[in-house]
Formats: C-alpha cells, structure tokens, sequence
C-alpha cells in the first residue's frame, strides 16, 4: 500500500501542542524529529544498547503524520494548516513548512532477511530460522535467533561480551537472572552452557514476545525460562517475583545510566559468591560503572573490551558493604 506522508518543520517547543492539535483533528499517528537529549526516565524506558549520537540541540522538530492514498488530502491539509496558524498566535512554531512525499509499506522484520546471516562467537553458532546448518559448523553449539521488534541477536559487541563471560561462569548448578533480556539470547545461551534455570525481565512487551518465540525455535520450555514484565529497579512486585538472594549469576546488557541504579539492586538478588556480569558499556563510562559497582560492595573481577564497548564483571562475597 502506498501512503502519503506530510511532514512539518517547526520547533521543538510547539511539538507538543502540534501532536495533541493533529489528533482533535482526527490523525492518530504521529512520528517525532528532534536533537532533544533524553531524559534519565526515558533511558531508562529503552531496551537497547545503542543510543543513536543526534548532536545538539537547534530547537527543530518534524512531525510527520501519513494518509492513505485516496484519502482527501487537501481537507486534512486545511485543517492541519488552520491549527498551525491558531498555534502560532500564542507559540513559536517555527517555519511550520509542510513537505509532502509517497511511501509504501515496508515488512521491515522480513526486511531484515537481506542484511541478518548465521554468524559465531567463537564456538557458538547463531542462526536464523531460514538459514540451515552446514557440515562445516556441525561440531558448534547452535542457537536460532530471528531478529524481531525486540534486541538482541548476539552481533552487537556489548552480547558477545556477556555472552564471553557467562560460558566462563555458567556451572550446571546456576540460576541467572538477565535484566533486559530482550530476545532471551542470554538466558537461552545460559542454559545451553549448562544452567539450570532463567529468570528474564524487560520493560518492554515485544520483549516477552520475542523470547518466548525463540525459546520455542530453541526447544526450551516455559519450565526453564521464565520471563516477566517490569522494572527491577524499583517495582517490588517483580523484585518479589523474581526472588531475592536467588541468583548465581545476574546478567545487565543495558546503559550505564541504567547500571548506575539497577547495581545496588541486584546484589539483593544474589546468593553470596554470585556473579554481576554487566555490559552496554561505552568505554568513556567505564569508571562510572566500576564506581557504582564498587560503591553496592561488590568486587571486581574482570573488566573486558571489544571495540569501543566495555563488560564489568563483578562478585558478591557477602551480604553486609
């Protein structure tokens, strides 16, 4: 299907007002342009490693918003032209220019077929459902992973860090905890290094989706992994949930704005002598993390490095600081 979209250059004070004044007019969707850095609650809202560098920012915003082809184009541009003008009676909105352009749909999950290969970190083989096995990689451990609405397929520096230190921690006694899992790419690699339980938790619903679907690809049952929804940092009910003092090893792929908070927090839910595998690092937050894992008690034991990302790994040795 082919839509047509609109988009609007204004400025990012007026943005708000736009938004709320194109859906009285009946336009449900909007997408959002700007360099407005994020706040610490809207970090903390993401559920990827990798926040995107926009530069400063210069007070512009677009907001886009698309019509069907055959929809009648020229009464909504009327009227989204007549909110603009009553907006700028009282608000900067700019230079409020809209430019028009055709699109179509996109499958971007399938989309994705054309650029996401089988790949290995190091014996590991991951692999995407339309992909098969060859001869040449029979002797590796193999997890399917399809790339969907939720992170993590293992090619992204900050996972092959975590994923390095769980096959050297893992025993066939662990229990783990991944916070922010995801797709269960950790979680799943835990127990096929041997572990004997996961527990994974993330803020976002895809997230769920995403690891139930692979642990199904992977012959994992809902018994070995349990995934929930919710914020570890300071929702009680999934702390509760989740179990204090229950954990061999927790994993955190996440921002270090996020680590900061989430590491005190995790040391309730270790076992003394239990494992802190943290990563999404970039390298010039290092001693922030290594700071704040120090400050919740806990020793370092590794700090490792692929690229410009970096890992801390750190180890609970009692319950007292």
């Amino acid at each position: 299907m082919r839509w047509n979209k609109f988009r609007i250059k204004t400025t990012t004070e007026a943005e708000d007002v736009i938004c709320s004044s194109l859906m009285e007019i009946g336009i449900q969707g909007v997408e959002i342009e700007d360099k407005v850095p994020l706040s610490a609650q809207d970090k903390e809202q993401m559920f990827v490693d990798i926040l995107p560098e926009f530069g400063e920012d210069d007070g512009t915003a677009y907001i886009s918003f698309y019509l069907e082809e055959g929809e009648d184009k020229e009464t909504v541009l009327s009227a989204v032209k007549e909110e603009l003008e009553e907006i700028a009676a009282f608000m900067d909105v700019g230079a409020a220019e809209i430019e028009e352009s055709q699109t179509e749909d996109l499958d971007w999950i399938n989309n994705w077929k054309k650029y996401f290969h089988q790949f290995t970190i190091d014996d590991v083989l991951i692999i995407p459902s339309w992909e098969e096995v060859t001869p040449a990689d029979a002797d590796k451990m193999v997890i399917h992973i399809d790339p969907g609405t939720a992170f993590g397929t293992g090619m992204h520096e900050t996972t092959q860090l975590c994923i390095r230190q769980l096959k050297k921690y893992v025993t066939d006694e662990t229990v783990i905890l991944d916070v922010g899992c995801g797709s269960g790419i950790l979680g799943m690699l835990a127990l096929k290094f041997g572990a004997k339980h996961s527990v994974g938790t993330d803020l976002d619903p895809c997230a769920i989706t995403a690891t139930h679907e692979n642990m199904e690809a992977n012959g994992i049952n809902r018994q070995q992994y349990e995934v929930m929804i919710g914020n570890i940092i300071d929702d009680k009910a999934v702390q509760k949930k989740a179990g204090y003092g229950r954990f061999d090893i927790v994993a955190a792929n996440i921002l270090a704005d996020v680590l900061v908070p989430l590491t005190p927090v995790v040391r309730e839910h270790l076992k003394i002598g239990g494992i802190y595998i943290t990563s999404g690092i970039i390298d010039d937050k290092e001693e922030t993390v290594v700071e704040a894992v120090k400050a919740a008690g806990f020793e370092v034991l590794e700090v490792t490095y692929q690229g410009e990302w970096v890992s801390v790994t750190a180890r609970k040795n009692s319950n007292t600081l």
